[in-house]
This record gives structure tokens, sequence and C-alpha cells, in this order.
């Protein structure tokens, strides 16, 4: 091994190689990194500074036009969930009017493709009404005070050209269907339009929310049929409102704490601790009414197949789900829109089996 003799006070010492290189790194001093001075600026700011850095918003949309993106985040566009828990009922009431009629498939594809475009534009056209009651309420609450009415990123009367071009593209879908329909879709708009109000007032808006939302259900059997079955389509309305009951729960967990602040109402707050027992009585509701739906419209094995797949999504959504967690409130919202793609995909299959028959 090599060794070094360094003279230190008049008497020799004896390094290693890995000593002296030891004693050479103490003697000098390197200056900080700058990245390391970066981490220790960045510790520094305030917690709450930080917090609302990482909660900006990031999607998609961040890589359009500036111009565009109020616009689009007005319209939840970022967030297709919403979208799909509108569509779901149109989907159910398509199929299942379908397999009643034993309509070919070109019929049920044609509709499912008007509904879902009509269910993306308004549930953007329901999202710009709702942030135009709550513009000021949103302000007061975290979660949405970054939405851009309450940020100031768009004005009233912006919102109010936007709101028009949103519903003239809605109803240029709602004339592609018959004067039935087109009267039954339009008799909608004022629920639409007062829901936002409900939540100052009572303890279920949530409950308004789903007559709204579940609208579908009907004009989607009005839509193919002509008119409306009342006998079945009433069960797959009542098990939808009862499972809006559950997803908006839900999602109305997130906000709470501030809503007992700025006065807002919502079934989370009436549940309460209960939330959990509430709502998976409203879950069994909900599927009891679908599943009466397919008896009476004479549905087979693997319409009921879906009721299950529902069902135990259901059960794992509120088995999972912590009720004073943000995030696991998001999670449980999103995972009920997967037992309404079951139920759509059992009735799917039930009317492919008949076709093949």
């Amino acid at each position: 091994m090599a060794a070094f003799l360094l003279p230190r006070l008049g008497q020799p010492r004896i390094f290693t190689a890995s000593k002296f290189r030891a004693f050479v790194a103490q003697q000098i001093v390197l200056p900080k990194p700058t990245r390391l001075c970066y981490t220790t600026r960045l510790a520094s700011t305030s917690t709450q500074s930080h917090r609302l850095h990482t909660e900006l918003p990031t999607s998609w949309v961040a890589r359009l036009p500036k111009k565009w993106q109020p616009y689009l985040y007005l319209a939840r566009i970022d967030k297709p969930i919403g979208t799909l828990l509108l569509f779901y009922p149109c989907a159910w009431s398509i199929t299942m009017v379908s397999y009643a009629t034993a309509a070919p498939i070109s019929v049920p594809l044609t509709y499912l493709s008007l509904f879902g475009l009509g269910a993306l534009i308004m549930r953007g056209a329901g999202c710009t009404i709702n942030d135009m009651w709550d513009k000021n309420l949103d302000k007061a609450v975290d979660r949405t005070k970054a939405r851009p009415l309450a940020n100031g990123d768009i004005t009233s009367k912006q919102a109010l050209v936007f709101l028009g071009a949103q519903l003239t593209v809605g109803l240029g879908v709602l004339l592609q269907l018959n004067w039935y329909s087109i009267f039954l879709g339009a008799s909608s708009l004022c629920i639409v339009v007062v829901y936002p109000l409900m939540k100052r007032i009572t303890y279920w808006p949530q409950a308004v929310l789903g007559l709204a939302f579940n609208w579908g259900a009907l004009l989607g059997w009005s839509g193919v049929a002509g008119y409306v079955d009342w006998i079945v389509a009433l069960p797959i309305y009542a098990g939808g409102i009862c499972w809006t009951l559950v997803y908006d729960s839900i999602y109305a967990h997130q906000d709470k704490k501030d809503d007992v602040e700025v006065g807002i109402r919502s079934t989370a707050l009436l549940f309460g601790d209960k939330s959990r027992v509430v709502l998976s009585g409203l879950s069994v509701s909900t599927l009891s009414f679908i599943s009466l739906a397919g008896y009476l419209n004479s549905q087979t094995l693997p319409f009921y197949c879906g009721i299950g797949m529902a069902a135990v999504q259901l059960a794992r959504v509120l088995y999972r789900t912590d009720f004073n967690d943000r995030p696991s409130c998001w999670k449980g919202f999103v995972g009920c829109g997967w037992s309404g793609f079951w139920v759509w995909i059992g009735a799917a299959v039930d009317y492919a089996f008949l076709l093949n028959a």
C-alpha cells in the first residue's frame, strides 16, 4: 500500500492513500451547488403558497391556445367523468328500448352517438350555469377558487355568451330527435337552471341534480321509440336518481368543511357520519330499481350479470372511500362511474345476444 511522509511539527507521520485524500478534502471548502441553494429557497416559502402551486390544474387543455383554456375549463372538458355520468342513463335507456323493439344495430349506434355528443355539450352548459350562480361562493372554497369565473380569467358576460353557444349546439343535437323528444328534452332545462340555487335552500341538492342528470333515461327511450314506456322508463329514472345521490354525496364530502363556513348545504352534511350506511341503502335502491326495469323489459341473464358487476363496484367504492379525505372521495366519485358502465355493458350484451338469436 502506498504511503506518504508529511512533516508536521517536526515529526514524521505516515498517511495511507485513503487518509491522504481525506486530509486534502478537509482543507478545501467547495462552494455549495446552485441546486441546493434553490432547494433551500423553495423550502423557505410558505406552506400555503407551495400547496397552491402544486394544486394548479394540469391537463391536455394546458397545451391548447391560452384564449381557449378558460372556456374549456369552465365546461370541465378536462374531467370527462361528469359527461359519462350524464351519458350512462341515456345509454341504459337506448340499449333497453332497442332490446324491447328488436331494433337493428344501426338504431342504438345512431342514438348513442347523438346522446354522447349531447351529454358532452349539455354537461358543459350545466357547469357554466353552475359557475355563474356560484361565482362568489367558489372564491371561498379551496377546491373551486381556481375556476375561470371565480379567479377572473373570464367575465360573467363572456360566460353568458359562451353559454349561449353551448345551448345553441345542444339545441342542434336535440332537433335531430322526434317532436315528442324535443319537447321532453326542452322541459328539463328549468331543472338544470335552478339546481345551483338548491344548495342554498335545502340539504337535498343532490336529489335535484339527480332529476336533471337522469332525464336522459326518459329521453333516450322516446328518442328511439317516439314515446316513453313509463312502466319501464320510470324505474330506470328512479334508479338513476338514487345512483346520483350516491356519487354526488361522495363528491360533496370533498368540500364539507368549506361548505359549512359559506352556508352551502348538501347530503354530505345531512348524512354526516352515517354516510356509508345511507349510501349503501341508496346503492341497493339503485340496483333494485334498474333490476325491476330489466324484469319489466324481459331482459335476460347478461343484463343481470351487469347489475351484479355494478353491485360489486359500488360495494368496493363504499368500503374503500374515506369520507374525510378529499383524494379518496374523488377516487370514490370516479369509481361510481364504473358501476354505471357495467349496467350498460350488461344491457348491451343482452341486446347483442338478441340480435344473434
